[in-house]
């Protein structure tokens, strides 16, 4: 889930969504989306959708059914933001939206907080915290899971005691990751944490890496690893700043060439043998 990608190219998600539809891939939702989940959903793929926790509960839970009800296939929560970690590049510039991009499920038009720039913060900033909630609780990962009928995936895990709390809240996969190294500086790389996950985890719930897949070969390590997929936000932004739809297109096809190509070299025929394979000091089978 990548926010405000109308920030990138005019089409935005729309744009991403049918090129990920294209590679027979899920394209997940962001909160921040700034195109409505309605209008992703419609395109036609597998969409999941990706939920913070908002200050109003009751908000949050309408936002859940509001994604189930436009045909969404899963719900995301993410954890690990109770607000935005410092961002220096977006404070020295006093970051704000443009007119022409919004919050699409939180925001009706051009005014909201994140659209009003200072000399000396980000406006974005400003708007996350006074629209996430800083005091998500396990308590509300059970609501959520009464809540909804979707299979529910938590992202933003790093600790093995977290992934057992999950499990026993009902979670069906848990996302490994560190929210693309943004949230905190020094934080544990997301692949230096999978291994353990999966350890205590076992076969239970999926598994899934997110932070820092960037080619074939990143996929092919989580998969040595134990995951059972990867997550991938910054190189597809990067085809749709470059290129639009065909420039997602093309980042996709590229990862999957080099996917190919990795496990070929590595001796394996397909994902399964590739989880048979030794990665650093681990290994898993």
């Amino acid at each position: 889930p990548v926010a405000y990608q109308r920030l990138l190219h005019p089409d935005g998600e729309a744009a991403s969504a049918r090129a990920a539809k294209a590679a027979g891939v899920p394209f997940t939702v962001s909160t921040l989306s700034s195109v409505p989940v309605e209008e992703l959903a419609g395109i036609g793929g597998s969409v999941w959708f990706q939920l913070y926790w908002l200050r109003e509960d009751g908000r949050a839970l309408e936002l859940a059914r509001r994604a189930e009800d436009a045909g969404c296939e899963a719900l995301m929560l993410t954890v690990d933001v109770p607000w935005m970690g410092r961002r220096l590049r977006d404070e020295r510039n006093g970051f704000a939206l443009p007119d022409h991009v919004r919050a699409a499920h939180l925001d009706a038009g051009p005014a909201s907080t994140a659209h009003r720039g200072t000399a000396h913060g980000s406006a974005v900033a400003a708007h996350t915290g006074q629209a996430l909630s800083p005091a998500l609780t396990w308590s509300h990962v059970a609501e959520l899971r009464a809540h909804t009928r979707l299979p529910l995936v938590l992202k933003g895990v790093l600790d093995p005691q977290d992934a057992l709390h999950a499990l026993e809240s009902g979670v069906d996969a848990l996302v490994v990751s560190n929210h693309g190294g943004r949230q905190l500086d020094g934080a544990l790389p997301s692949v230096d944490a999978l291994a353990r996950v999966v350890e205590v985890v076992g076969d239970r719930c999926e598994v899934l890496l997110d932070s820092g897949v960037r080619g074939g070969t990143d996929v092919l390590k989580a998969l040595a690893l134990g995951a059972s997929g990867v997550l991938v936000g910054r190189p597809p932004a990067w085809g749709l700043a470059a290129g639009g739809e065909n420039g997602v297109r093309q980042v996709l096809d590229l990862l999957s060439e080099e996917l190919r190509d990795a496990l070929g070299l590595a001796g394996c025929q397909n994902v399964a043998e590739a989880r048979e394979l030794y990665v650093g000091m681990g290994r898993t089978g």
